[in-house]
């Protein structure tokens, strides 16, 4: 009786699993199919319509994704997005995997406090900041630059990164901190030599969160680069695609399918250890 319940409940399980998946993958699936259909189609008929005649979608051509890239400049805004994306990645990470070690495990005054200060950022929101901040840029010359958007994305970024490698990293046994600081390794060797090799998914999930982040910005994107051609991301030219071809869906389904290949490509190639970079520093022991 009991192995019948337990089936019977493995079963439910994966079936609420799979209906989940598929009520979240369908709305992809429908994005790309759009991004491939002529437009008297797509003003016709719904995508799912292609399923009827499965044969006849192979003729479909790349003709959307031609025009959104070469001639509507989306290629352009592609290099810039991530030309923004990986400084904005990287540079906070590494500030923040030096700040959480430091924090986790090394003495030095108003340790606490200046960490207790550093949570408490995460609650103030973004938008309060934005003023400010974008004053001191253009006092420095810095708007509409790379640099500055970078330098946004990093302190707007530190305070969630360094909290969530804090977590990791005090959970480390100590014994290692001990054994290295004996066999006379210095702070900074302890940390590029075994700190970091283990962090690997919590330094993994971190990644996938602000390059994400940063990737789908729009905010801080419009405030500190403008509307500006030559430095506009995905999400600015696919903003100005809605006014100026919002009846051309099929363009804007396949700008849209353009922006998700590398936020998908990254998530799907690090997700082994996105789990684990989530739940490591919940459980201690």
């Amino acid at each position: 009786m009991k192995k019948n319940t337990i089936s019977f409940s493995s079963s439910s399980l994966h079936l609420i699993i799979i209906i989940t998946a598929f009520i979240w993958v369908l709305p992809t699936v429908g994005l790309l199919i759009t991004s491939f259909r002529p437009p008297p189609d797509v003003a016709a008929s719904g995508w799912w319509t292609v399923f009827e005649h499965p044969f006849n979608f192979t003729c479909y051509s790349l003709e959307n994704y031609q025009r959104v890239i070469a001639k509507i400049g989306l290629g352009g805004a592609f290099m810039n997005t991530l030309f923004i994306a990986i400084p904005s990645t990287i540079i906070p990470i590494l500030i923040a995997s030096f700040a959480a070690y430091a924090f986790a495990w090394m003495e030095f005054p108003g340790r606490k406090l200046i960490f207790i200060f550093l949570v408490g950022l995460l609650v103030i929101p973004l938008q309060m900041t934005m003023i400010p901040i974008l004053r001191i840029f253009s006092n420095l010359g810095i708007v509409g630059t790379f640099p500055g958007i970078w330098l946004a994305h990093t302190g707007y970024g530190l305070p969630l990164m360094t909290y969530l490698l804090y977590t990791f990293i005090s959970g480390l046994p100590s014994e290692l901190f001990d054994s290295s600081s004996i066999d006379g390794a210095t702070p900074f060797q302890i940390f590029i030599k075994i700190v970091m090799p283990l962090s690997v998914p919590a330094l993994a999930s971190v990644t996938i969160f602000q390059f994400l982040w940063v990737w789908n910005d729009l905010l801080v994107a419009l405030v500190y680069l403008g509307g500006t051609p030559d430095v506009a991301p995905l999400t600015v030219s696919i903003s100005a695609l809605v006014g100026s071809y919002g009846q051309d869906w099929e363009l804007l389904t396949a700008a849209a399918f353009v922006s998700m290949i590398l936020p998908l490509a990254l998530f799907l190639g690090l997700q082994r250890y996105f789990v684990k970079g989530i739940l490591a520093g919940s459980v201690k022991g």
